[in-house]
């Protein structure tokens, strides 16, 4: 069992949290609302710290899920920042979606300082954290992975390293560019199948059953049709995503045009009040053009 500093308490971060505490490990954990530490401490019996330098201080690995870059830059610089307690040989996983850009200037940093840095966003959300089925795609050196994989299957179903510092960032935008389409094409099919006057439901029922199938289609039609949006990723957060992934594909060279459409159709949902919706409120924004 490993001493881990846990800094992030979202709707990820908190049960990720949870699972390495449940599976023996010795957690420490910061959050910027201090309230939120403190209820999770009670729940699981760990400890807190007021910086996530003094989280870090002393711990075998360090793990962080929070928000973009700045965020993630802010609680590994600086004189609070994490990197000031690491000791020479600890680990940092970084669980957050971001740049690769920012990921690859926190291993140069990390380097210098005797440290690792492994990038390892996840997919799976809200549901994959509780549970601890998330898929965990990693960057970084190999033999900083192997060390920190064992403690990151506390909470997932996959953990995977995919290449050198950044390869997980940029493995994670592959994963929203697939989304942003998928999620799309299953709102235009129900859209269609309402204005053609059929059941969405029993639509589905038979087409997710060829070659239509997806995860976004079984466990979102339903939730869709009956207008309801109040769960999953949030449409804010995904435009985050996309916006890394869009200037990601302006380095590279690559074409993204469904994914950059996508994301002006859920610009028009945040019009719509809707950035806290989840990302399935895309149908609910073909609805509204009917009205």
């Amino acid at each position: 069992m490993a001493k881990v500093a846990f800094l992030g308490l979202g709707v990820m971060g908190y049960p990720m949290a949870g699972h390495l505490a449940a599976a023996g490990h010795d957690v420490t954990v910061y959050n910027r609302t201090a309230s939120k530490a403190e209820a999770w401490a009670k729940e699981h019996k760990g400890q807190t710290a007021k910086t996530p330098r003094e989280a870090a201080t002393g711990a075998d690995f360090v793990m962080s899920c929070v928000g973009n870059d700045d965020d993630l830059r802010g609680v590994c610089l600086g004189d609070d920042g994490a990197f000031g307690g690491m000791r020479k040989g600890t680990i940092f996983v970084d669980h957050t979606t971001v740049s690769a850009k920012v990921t690859r200037e926190l291993y140069d940093v990390a380097a210098g300082l005797g440290v690792s840095f492994v990038d390892g966003p996840v997919s799976g959300g809200q549901a994959g954290a509780e549970n601890g089925q998330l898929s965990v795609m990693c960057g970084g050196d190999a033999a900083a992975f192997e060390k920190a994989a064992p403690v990151i299957n506390s909470y997932a179903k996959i953990c995977k390293r995919l290449g050198d510092s950044g390869a997980g960032q940029l493995t994670k935008m592959s994963n929203q560019i697939a989304i942003a389409g998928l999620v799309q094409g299953l709102s235009e099919a129900l859209h269609f199948a309402e204005k053609a006057g059929l059941d969405g439901a029993a639509v589905v029922e038979v087409i997710s059953q060829g070659a239509a199938g997806s995860w976004q289609m079984s466990n979102r039609y339903q939730t869709m049709l009956d207008d309801h949006f109040e769960h999953g990723f949030a449409v804010d957060w995904m435009r985050k995503d996309l916006g890394i992934c869009l200037d990601a594909a302006d380095e590279t060279g690559a074409s993204l045009p469904v994914t950059a459409l996508v994301d002006q159709f859920y610009k028009d949902v945040q019009k719509m009040g809707g950035g806290r919706w989840d990302t399935s409120s895309l149908f609910k924004r073909l609805r509204a053009m009917d009205s």
